[in-house]
């Protein structure tokens, strides 16, 4: 990135003031090694955000940012219905609730490692998994209703997981305000047999051992012990989020000069947030979320049924389940002033720190897991927000290592063949249905894990708490 245009407020943060049709300024949270790699695209996209009505404090970019439609990927923006502040679909993104949620298991690598081989190929052939995937739950009209209103709530009353669960999940796993008639035909189609489903591209269930504790109070308060397994399932809404991503952004580009808006790109589509349009995109999102949520409860329940096979001992209890690519309404103080805010997180992580109302009890006193993916043959992070993240970026961190080259580049350097060769070499187990789709997802695409969690935490965006490194991937 040049850094001609930026200002350095601090080690880990860089400001580009406002010029022409901003309205404030432009933050990036990174160190100079990241801004250095960072694209132009994420500055002139980061920039363009900040140009859009009613936006408040600043346009964010946390340090895993790579570009994106629209907002940059890892970009962080809210918005007050008070002045005139829109919703954007381009905010939220196409995989709408996207997230991660991590169960922990009481397991050893000593425990897992003689049925490892076994254990990857039950996950494998049981949850589905790529492009087009189908699970065994179809659901009719009726249901997908429910479960779109319903969410993990929906999953648990038909028997996926327990009740135990839903307190650690975001939203207490049911989404507010969903509008299930606010989303289209075409999109409950797509999803009519993808629940239970993991996907492609980046998404994964993984099964990874803590290899480090840098927070051991925090770390003991969130059940982690130092050489013990977890499984991380990373998933979104599917075919459904994608169709309401496409359905709204669309009509906002054909609604906007009617309504008076525009936009330096037209990936930055909005509509008022006190509009018809913006409050059926929404209901529309929120549903999305509801189906992420669900979509994940579901999952979890198929990963405990195979560890149970594998390991009776096992309880898989859930840690938390939070989404990175939300609109979310949210209550924050700026200036003095406690105001209501539609704050968009795009590949972006939710991170209330100590004391917030809105965390179960048994993790209120040291704030929300935070959960940093990393790809394949890197470590993931488990970070915790923390009370001065407030006041950055509307209390978000990033939520992987993010991109620094392109599936089409990575294509070209890799194969996927290869990849999960090196891999096993390394004693890590890969098991995806597409060769393409690991070349494009092959470590050395994305960057350095270490230094993105190094300067969140540096950042104050969250703190760290514990390294975990791969021991079998099911990559999508």
């Amino acid at each position: 990135m040049d850094r001609s245009r930026l200002q350095r407020v601090s080690p880990h943060e860089w400001r580009i003031d406002p010029t022409g049709p901003m309205r404030v300024p432009a933050i990036i949270f990174a160190d100079e090694a990241l801004i250095d790699a960072m694209d132009d695209k994420v500055a002139e996209q980061i920039c363009n955000v900040a140009s859009l009505p009613g936006i408040v404090n600043a346009a964010y970019a946390l340090p895993d940012a790579h570009w994106g439609y629209g907002f940059p990927i890892g970009g962080v923006a809210a918005f007050d219905p008070e002045t005139d502040g829109v919703v954007c679909a381009g905010g939220v993104g196409f995989d709408i609730s996207c997230g991660v949620r991590t169960l922990l298991t009481g397991l050893t690598r000593a425990d897992i490692e003689p049925l490892k081989l076994a254990l990857a190929d039950s996950l494998f052939h049981q949850v589905p998994v790529g492009v087009g995937s189908r699970g065994k739950l179809v659901l009719e009209f009726a249901e997908m209703d429910a479960m779109l209103q319903g969410g993990a709530g929906w999953a648990v009353e038909h028997g996926y997981g327990n009740a135990e669960d839903l307190p650690r999940v975001e939203e207490a796993g049911i989404m507010a305000g969903a509008l299930a008639d606010a989303v289209s035909e075409k999109a409950k189609i797509r999803q009519r047999q993808e629940m239970g489903t993991l996907g492609s591209g980046n998404h994964y269930l993984e099964v990874q051992e803590i290899i480090e504790i840098s927070n051991p109070s925090v770390a003991a308060s969130f059940g982690l012990r130092l050489g013990e397994i977890v499984v991380s399932i990373h998933c979104g809404s599917r075919g459904l989020g994608h169709q309401v991503a496409t359905d709204y952004q669309r009509e906002m580009a054909i609604a906007m000069p009617q309504l008076g808006i525009t936009v330096p790109d037209l990936d930055l589509a909005c509509a008022p947030i006190r509009s018809e349009l913006g409050a059926r995109y929404l209901g529309a999102m929120r549903a999305a979320i509801n189906c992420a949520l669900a979509n994940r409860q579901i999952i979890t329940h198929l990963t405990r049924r195979i560890f149970g096979h594998f390991f009776p001992q096992a309880r898989l209890d859930l840690l938390f389940d939070v989404s990175h690519n939300t609109c979310k309404q949210e209550q924050h103080r700026i200036a003095g002033r406690t105001r209501s805010l539609f704050v968009h997180r795009k590949g972006a992580t939710r991170a209330f720190g100590p004391g917030h109302a809105e965390l179960p009890p048994a993790l209120r006193k040291v704030g929300q897991p935070v959960f940093i993916g990393g790809s394949m043959g890197t470590h993931s992070a488990i970070m915790a927000g923390i009370g001065d993240g407030e006041e950055h970026a509307f209390a978000s961190a990033c939520h992987g290592a993010g991109r620094q080259l392109s599936r089409h580049q990575a294509l070209k350097l890799w194969q996927g063949r290869q990849v999960v060769d090196d891999l096993a070499a390394r004693g890590i187990i890969v098991r995806s249905p597409s060769s393409r789709g690991v070349a494009e997802e092959a470590p050395g695409a994305y960057k350095n894990i270490d230094a993105v969690v190094d300067a969140a935490h540096s950042a104050g965006l969250a703190r760290k708490v514990a390294m975990l490194a791969p021991v079998v991937c099911i990559k999508g």
